[in-house]
């Protein structure tokens, strides 16, 4: 995406997985951004939410009610945005689509104002690099999270195959790569911790040990 910075307002975008991860490292990087180009930042959304979709409170609303025609929007890197590819790609185009520009710390690329360049050449040569580098970046987000999983699916089939899950589907001495695995559908609110708790079999001490654990992981992340 190409466009300076024009008539229109600057807005941040910033996302972590988990309620207990910090904003405060996203936050910090897109204003210090901001304060050392001589950008005015109206504001930055946030979301603490998974990124395997883009059904966002904070994101929806900042694209549905904010956002407007030669408006900018920052995010520090692409994963941020979001992880699962095709829908990535998909809230790219539709901001390229609707004259929104987006500006990812990031990637150098999309931080030029080709505006100001005169050779058209050159600017189609860049507004390419801009879109491949935007298309690998999205891949490269989506293998770390399909790695991830897929790890944890392999721990649980090792797990079965030594004869260690009961005949209800619950590990008998459930470990950290199985909660993961389960603790998805606590993030996607398709249950409750207390629901999880109870239908895995696990004491609360141990189940608050493991999602400090996979938060800390998230954020290495």
């Amino acid at each position: 995406m190409n466009g300076g910075k024009g008539m229109g307002n600057y807005y941040g975008y910033h996302r972590t997985s988990t309620t207990d991860q910090h904003l405060d490292r996203g936050l910090k990087e897109i204003e210090d951004y901001c304060k050392s180009s001589g950008i005015k930042l109206e504001k930055i959304y946030t979301d603490q939410q998974t990124g395997k979709n883009f059904n966002r409170p904070r994101y929806q609303v900042m694209k549905e009610d904010v956002l407007r025609i030669g408006d900018i929007l920052i995010v520090t890197e692409l994963d941020r945005l979001g992880r699962n590819k095709a829908d990535t790609m998909k809230e790219i185009q539709y901001y390229k689509d609707n004259g929104i520009r987006l500006m990812v710390l990031e990637l150098p690329t999309t931080l030029m104002d080709f505006s100001k360049m005169d050779n058209k050449m050159a600017v189609m040569m860049l507004e390419c690099i801009n879109n491949m580098m935007l298309e690998l970046y999205a891949s490269m987000a989506q293998a770390e999270i399909e790695k991830k999983e897929k790890r944890q699916r392999e721990g649980i089939e090792a797990k079965k195959a030594r004869g260690e899950w009961n005949d209800y589907g619950r590990p008998k001495a459930m470990n950290f790569e199985e909660f993961c695995v389960e603790y998805q559908r606590v993030l996607s609110g398709e249950t409750k911790p207390f629901e999880l708790i109870a239908e895995l079999g696990l004491t609360k001490p141990t189940y608050y040990r493991y999602k400090k654990q996979y938060e800390r992981m998230e954020e290495g992340e």
